[in-house]
């Protein structure tokens, strides 16, 4: 089952800054739920991400996984960065039994393993360095390796920014298919509107200068998702207008007839035109 997560008003300063990175943040993710972190960067989408790890501890409030503070990692969340972070003299067998090796999970292993490589689509890679994998395979093998130990949530830092756009939607559409077999509840940090609507049960986008959680947005579609539907790309459409705002305070719209803000520099292209307001919009909450 997925972990449950309370994020009880974080706030946090660096040392030596005088403004906080993040400020108030308040949020509640159930169990088996896919979150979406989205906003310019330097918002401290990842640093909300590395708290959620037990990476770093907040200067004020509190991360809670199933009822318990998080003051350090736990071998029941994984996390995945940009780069695989894999070693690459080892095979793709050996750095996904990486996690059971450390835990001391020995039996059965080969058979979790291979199960895995399948999953994955890497079972006849199974004896090869990583080295000579590409991006994408590398990527692959970090997911069956976060994978391996049966995790109640998996933490997601824009692991498929380096890819191409091919690869990028097969990982995006295997961590969501994967994730919903077994009930693992994701957060993932973003860049990529197309992304976030793709996978996310719920994006929550962040403003900055501090960071702030500024809006929310349920997404009802089913799985794996209609990239080139109506619904999705209503949705786009919507969310590229509350990224804009948080980049844009002084032409945030408050209420259905202003004209949306610019698009942001980061992130997929949005759709040309602006949904319908009764049609396009769902469960937003303005913070």
């Amino acid at each position: 089952m997925g972990a449950a997560i309370s994020i009880d008003y974080i706030t946090h300063h660096y040392p030596k800054q005088k403004d906080p990175t993040l400020k108030d943040i308040e949020l509640t993710v159930r169990p088996g739920e896919t979150i979406a972190l989205i906003g310019q960067s330097g918002c401290g989408k990842s640093t909300l991400l590395h708290m959620l790890a037990g990476l770093l501890i907040p200067s004020e409030g509190a991360v809670r996984i199933n009822g318990h503070q998080v003051i350090k990692p736990s071998p029941r969340w994984n996390m995945m960065f940009q780069k695989p972070s894999l070693y690459p003299w080892m095979t793709v067998r050996r750095n996904t039994s990486l996690g059971l090796i450390f835990q001391g999970r020995r039996d059965g292993m080969n058979k979790r393993v291979d199960a895995l490589l399948e999953t994955v689509g890497l079972a006849d890679k199974a004896e090869v360095n990583v080295q000579s994998l590409s991006g994408g395979q590398q990527q692959r093998v970090a997911l069956a390796r976060s994978l391996a130990t049966d995790p109640e949530l998996l933490l997601l830092d824009e692991p498929f920014s380096a890819l191409d756009a091919f690869t990028k939607v097969e990982l995006q559409e295997e961590v969501s298919r994967l994730s919903q077999e077994r009930g693992i509840t994701v957060v993932f940090v973003t860049h990529d509107i197309e992304e976030a609507i793709a996978m996310a049960d719920r994006v929550v986008v962040m403003g900055s200068n501090p960071g702030t959680l500024k809006h929310e947005l349920t997404v009802e579609l089913p799985h794996p998702r209609d990239r080139a539907g109506a619904r999705f790309n209503e949705l786009k459409a919507e969310l590229m207008e509350f990224f804009g705002a948080t980049r844009h305070p002084a032409a945030r719209r408050e209420d259905t007839d202003a004209t949306a803000p610019d698009a942001p520099e980061e992130g997929s292209a949005a759709a040309e035109s602006e949904p319908d307001s009764e049609s396009g919009r769902r469960a937003i909450r303005a913070a």
